[in-house]
């Protein structure tokens, strides 16, 4: 059984169909990639299944327990986390109240507090500066802090909204080259909405390119981004 499931989903905004029956699966452990032209529903998928905004047909599972309409919060306990596009961080806050914000559901105090010090070996930058505020952080500081408080949740699965946006190539490296430690290191399971098909062919892991609000191809990653198919299906050549 997949971990996450998503059959058939169709969202609206008012007269705007965003996403049109639009399906994926990921599996415990792997990394599943969604790419796309500007559009084509890539951030309302990930909406639908945090419970930002509710499906108006089709069928959400996670960890076997149907999730579609849930409230967010519902969903995060479950072990859903996610960092939305542009980090969100608050930028009031120190680093260590954005930090502990991420536990904020969890009963498990103690283990709330390794996790914290689990996320500061991670990203030692942090620590270092964990009583300042998030608001003068650097962006890739910021989006190190942002995927910090998701790990603080203690999820089984990361979704992460454009991750590369804003950062220079060096520290889009470094993020990229962190996830894939978390995920071989902790076991999780991520969903990475990236416009570069390139940087996912880079990483490794299975890809689905959305186009119009469905899904109009998916495959290895590598293998796709060295083929023709993906171009095809993302400038829609050979449509009628």
């Amino acid at each position: 059984m997949s971990l996450l499931s998503v059959e058939n989903i169709s969202v609206r905004y008012g007269q705007l169909t965003a996403l049109r029956k639009a399906s994926i699966k990921v599996d415990e452990g792997e990394t599943l990639f969604v790419t796309g032209p500007n559009g084509a529903g890539k951030s309302t998928l990930l909406k639908a299944i945090a419970g930002a905004v509710a499906p108006r047909e089709g069928f959400i599972r996670f960890a076997g327990r149907q999730i579609a309409g849930r409230a967010p919060e519902d969903i995060a306990r479950l072990g859903f986390s996610m960092v939305p596009e542009g980090r969100d961080v608050f930028g009031g806050l120190t680093i260590e109240e954005n930090l502990r914000l991420g536990a904020g559901m969890r009963a498990d105090k103690d283990q709330a507090a390794k996790d914290l010090e689990q996320v500061y070996s991670v990203f030692p930058i942090l620590r270092d500066r964990k009583d300042r505020q998030a608001g003068v952080l650097s962006g890739g500081q910021q989006q190190m802090l942002a995927i910090g408080r998701a790990l603080m949740a203690g999820p089984r699965l990361i979704a992460i909204d454009e991750p590369s946006l804003g950062l220079a190539p060096k520290v889009i490296d470094d993020v990229y080259a962190t996830l894939v430690r978390l995920r071989d290191s902790r076991g999780l399971t991520l969903l990475i909405v990236e416009q570069s098909a390139t940087r996912a062919s880079l990483t490794g892991g299975r890809m689905v390119l959305m186009r119009s609000g469905g899904v109009a191809l998916e495959g290895d990653a590598r293998e796709l981004v060295r083929g023709d198919a993906l171009r095809q299906a993302y400038f829609g050549y050979g449509e009628h």
